[in-house]
């Protein structure tokens, strides 16, 4: 559980064992920094690099090592990129060039102006005054700023080409132009109120703000993403709606807890919409810890044409995926690069397959981008047949392009205070609500300071206006017209110094009706701001008020859908990838493989390499897999559709499986995953298997039989159902129901019949198909009839 935090004290840190940091006063901080990992060190926790041990001295005694002097000067930049250029801030989410961005643009008007300005007016201000960088970091910064596909509430408002979600750059700076939006004012519009510390610029002649007093926590809205020294982050953006119910509860309630505002905010809302399909609990996962990935899909929808025909157009698209990146994917499947081996060019079975698939399902230009004005994203998909399965074509292009991937999460951010931490979801909304508050005290003490200034300015002006006549005498006739006015009146220096430069004007008796009725309205205002600099309650109650107030106005609905599915992997969509066609896989003696398309082969037309000649001749279907058994007993699986065709020799199976230990392949089955098979050593010894028992992920097979030595594999076919019978080499036949055969994943098994290597050894098995099992049937059939494991009975001469 999250610590709770005291966020009325700008003072309070967590009650946790982190060491305390030292209270800083409202005025000069918004609050303490929070203590942060342990493996940085205390003087990094304040944003200053670490004091180094004494460096060793050379031999005149005052010289630092070499050593000692590059990790000092190495740690001071490390820390200059961490906190001054690379981290968002967890107060305002902005970088410092993005913060010095909108400053230069209020300090212009431009928030609330009605015309674009130049964007190379902007950025030259900019690098002039505050941020001595090169001008294109600076343009690029502004540019991202304004594109709405990369902010989830954008903050410029670009007027020309801004880029494109394609990657396409934006024009240059001298071309586009550029103001504030509406809802920059979050940002900026307390800033002149005392609500931020100052600092100088770079050259001391201007000042800006360390901080800009955000009256949302944007840092959650918006996301950031940056590359440090050490540390990165990654954080995606979040609905306003949401995110401001979970601040406006915890400033409320401090003991709102982490589930409880993880419920409020279900996960991210990136900018271009799509689906989180990761479950509830691997997103609270995430947002607990503050790293991890959420599994992203695009989403889509299906448009019916006539005749049956329809198509497929992507709508939405992960955060960082484009069109043009789908379509490059896609042409890569469709359009394969040929791979170099062995000095040649050559085309993988993978690639080969992945090819036919993508064309057999997609037809012929039938991928085109549609997006545009009216259409953000738009990317439609034509199915080659109207009989093409949707879910099948869906799931291969989820599998096999970015229309489906993996979005990080990293909620490293800087402290009000400036040092780096790794946040959680919870920890970073409290630390804004700790901002906040302290931000909106300190703006009551700028506007009461202000009220009191002026009330006390009105008073002496009130104290005077019955006695102009007497004023104007006093003024006329006084050497030091403001030491007598304040003798004679009874005013401050200040009142007096008002009264001097005040038109006569002022002083008629219609403007002593203003001044009443100002100053009535100036007394109620500072009674109400002292009311909320002594009261905690009222405090939380307008800073919540006003954060539900600017949800109202600038909140908007929900766009990223969030559901719990299955991801799609590659293995997952391999047989939609296949087109699933009958074929029949031809292996020989010497381990040479090749296919045929269809079953209506006759393996006595078949030719093979000198020497060579049939092992196994496997009707089956593309989607299906060989499986090669050595005579070591390690099963070898080899996906159908890997196996080449054409009319030649085939290729070695060597080059598809890596046979270990001198393995020769002995036995071939093309399998299925939910088949059962029976597979039997020479020893007598055998087990039933699933289909899914003998795939291998790897070229290295598996080890499937436990073999004594002597012993091979002689038995390898599907599992019939029923009886079946057990023959020797000498001449033996018991005969035994299948299901007495144990069902095992590997290993030896169980004894079938009492067999031995040699020339007792385990010959065949044979299912009882209608009374007979090949030439044994009839009384000879029912004399075999006895329990597994026994000697059987003699039916024929020994070989």
């Amino acid at each position: 559980m999250t610590d709770q935090l005291n966020l009325f004290d700008p003072n309070a840190k967590p009650e946790t064992s982190e060491p305390e940091m030292p209270a800083r006063p409202p005025e000069t901080a918004n609050e303490p920094s929070p203590a942060l990992p342990a493996e940085l060190p205390p003087e990094a926790a304040a944003g200053q690099p670490p004091e180094l041990p004494p460096a060793a001295s050379g031999p005149a005694g005052d010289i630092p090592s070499p050593a000692d002097y590059a990790a000092r000067r190495y740690l001071e930049y490390a820390m200059s990129v961490v906190t001054g250029r690379a981290l968002p801030s967890a107060a305002d989410g902005q970088k410092p060039v993005q913060r010095r961005i909108l400053y230069a643009m209020h300090r212009m008007g431009l928030y609330k102006s009605p015309r674009h300005v130049k964007s190379a007016r902007v950025v030259g201000d900019v690098i002039g005054k505050y941020h001595p960088h090169g001008d294109s970091s600076v343009y690029d910064a502004m540019v991202r700023m304004a594109q709405n596909w990369s902010l989830r509430y954008p903050i410029v408002d670009g007027q020309g080409n801004f880029g494109s979600r394609d990657g396409d750059n934006a024009a240059a700076m001298r071309y586009t132009e550029a103001r504030l939006t509406p809802i920059a004012e979050l940002l900026l519009a307390e800033l002149d109120e005392g609500t931020v510390d100052w600092k100088p610029n770079y050259d001391g002649a201007n000042d800006e703000p360390a901080l800009l007093p955000a009256r949302l926590p944007f840092c959650l809205l918006n996301g950031a993403s940056g590359i440090a020294v050490g540390m990165a982050t990654e954080i995606p953006a979040h609905n306003l709606r949401e995110v401001a119910r979970a601040a406006v509860e915890i400033i409320r309630n401090p003991d709102f807890s982490e589930d409880e505002v993880l419920a409020l905010i279900p996960g991210p809302d990136y900018p271009g919409g799509a689906q989180i399909i990761s479950t509830p609990e691997e997103i609270a996962a995430t947002y607990k810890s503050g790293r991890g990935s959420l599994r992203v899909r695009a989403k889509w929808k299906i448009e019916n044409l006539a005749r049956g025909q329809w198509k497929l157009v992507i709508t939405e698209l992960p955060p960082g995926v484009s069109t043009a990146t789908v379509l490059s994917e896609i042409e890569a499947c469709s359009n394969p690069v040929a791979k170099e081996k062995a000095g040649k060019k050559v085309f993988t079975p993978e690639q080969l397959n992945l090819k036919a698939a993508f064309l057999s399902s997609i037809s012929e230009n039938g991928v085109r981008d549609e997006s545009g004005k009216e259409h953000a994203v738009r990317l439609v998909i034509e199915p080659a047949s109207s009989r093409q399965g949707q879910d099948d074509l869906v799931r291969m292009l989820l599998a096999h392009t970015s229309l489906e991937t993996n979005a990080s999460i990293n909620l490293t951010v800087l402290g009000v205070s400036g040092s780096p931490r790794q946040a959680s979801l919870y920890s970073m909304i409290a630390e804004w609500c700790r901002f906040r508050l302290s931000t909106v005290q300190r703006r009551t003490r700028h506007r009461l300071t202000a009220a009191e200034k002026r009330i006390h300015i009105l008073e002496g002006r009130l104290a005077v206006l019955l006695d102009i006549d007497r004023v104007i005498k006093v003024i006329r006739e006084s050497d030091d017209p403001k030491v007598d006015l304040m003798a004679h009146f009874k005013l401050s220096e200040i009142q007096a110094e008002d009264i001097l430069e005040i038109r006569l004007r002022q002083l008629a008796r219609l403007e002593g009706i203003k001044i009443g009725e100002e100053l009535a309205k100036l007394r109620t205002e500072a009674a109400g701001l002292n009311k909320l600099l002594d009261s905690e309650s009222e405090l939380r109650a307008c800073v919540a008020s006003e954060i539900e107030a600017d949800a109202k106005k600038y909140g908007d609905d929900r766009r990223t859908f969030i559901e719990a599915a299955d991801k799609v992997t590659m293995s997952d969509a391999k047989t939609v990838s296949i087109v699933d066609e009958p074929t029949t896989l031809i292996v020989s003696k010497h381990g040479w493989l090749r296919s045929r398309q269809g079953h209506h082969i006759d393996p006595t037309q078949l030719t093979f390499r000198s020497g060579d000649s049939l092992l196994a001749c496997l009707p089956c279907r593309t989607v299906d897999n060989l499986i090669l058994l050595d005579h070591l007993g390690r099963a070898y699986s080899i996906p159908a559709a890997d196996i080449p065709g054409g009319k030649g020799d085939g290729i070695p199976a060597t080059s598809l499986a890596d046979f270990q230990d001198g393995g020769k392949p002995c036995l071939a089955q093309a399998i299925r995953s939910e088949t059962f098979y029976l597979v039997a050593a020479s020893g007598g010894y055998g087990f039933r298997c699933k289909g899914e028992d003998l795939l291998s992920r790897g070229k290295a097979g598996k080890a499937f039989m436990s073999l004594p030595e002597g012993d091979t594999p002689v038995v390898f076919a599907p599992a019939p159902a029923g009886e079946i019978a057990c023959l020797t080499k000498d001449g033996r036949a018991l005969v035994f129901n299948v299901e007495e055969v144990r069902l095992l994943a590997k290993g030896r098994g169980l004894k079938l019949i009492d067999a031995a290597p040699g020339k007792e050894a385990l010959e065949d098995i044979v299912p009882v198909i209608d009374g007979a099992a090949g030439k044994l049937k009839g009384e000879k059939l029912a004399v075999c009839r006895s329990p597994r494991g026994g000697k059987g009975k003699r039916v024929r001469a020994g070989r």
